[in-house]
C-alpha cells in the first residue's frame, strides 16, 4: 500500500517560524516502521509521484526515485535538464510519521521539512 506524505518547511533563518506553503507531497510505500519500503517501491514506482509546492511558483511534479547506492531523490518531469534532483539525507534511515523531520538537499542547501501528515492512498 502506498502512503501520501507532506513535507513542510521546518523553521529556518528565513522562515523562522517554518512555512506550509513551501513543500513536498509524496506518495510511498512504508513499512511498518514507517521507512520507505524499497521492494515494494519497486513495484510501484510508476506512482511514486512528488509535487513540489512553493508560494508564487507552478508546482513541480516528478517521482520518488532511487539512485545507485540506495539514496533516495526527487526526479522532476521536466523538458530541460536544468534541474538536477533533489536528494533526500537519508531517507532510507527515516521514519515517516507526523512530527519527525527530515533534510532535503536543493541545489545546494540542505534544507529541513517536517513530516505533517502520512495517509493511506485510497
Amino acid at each position: 500500500m502506498l502512503s501520501k506524505i507532506r513535507l513542510e518547511l521546518a523553521r529556518d533563518h528565513d522562515h523562522p517560524e517554518g512555512s506550509n506553503a513551501i513543500g513536498y507531497e509524496f506518495a510511498a510505500p512504508l513499512d511498518a516502521n514507517g521507512k520507505i519500503d524499497a521492494a515494494a517501491w519497486h513495484k510501484r514506482r510508476d506512482n511514486c509521484r512528488v509535487v513540489r509546492f512553493r508560494p508564487g511558483e507552478a508546482d513541480d511534479i516528478g517521482h520518488l526515485i532511487r539512485k545507485p547506492g540506495g539514496t533516495w531523490a526527487f526526479h522532476y518531469d521536466i523538458e530541460s535538464d536544468e534541474e538536477d534532483d533533489e536528494s533526500g539525507y537519508r531517507f532510507g534511515d527515516h521514519a515517516f510519521r507526523p512530527g519527525e523531520y527530515v533534510s532535503i538537499r536543493e541545489e545546494e542547501n540542505l534544507r529541513t521539512f517536517r513530516v505533517v501528515r502520512v495517509q493511506p492512498v485510497v
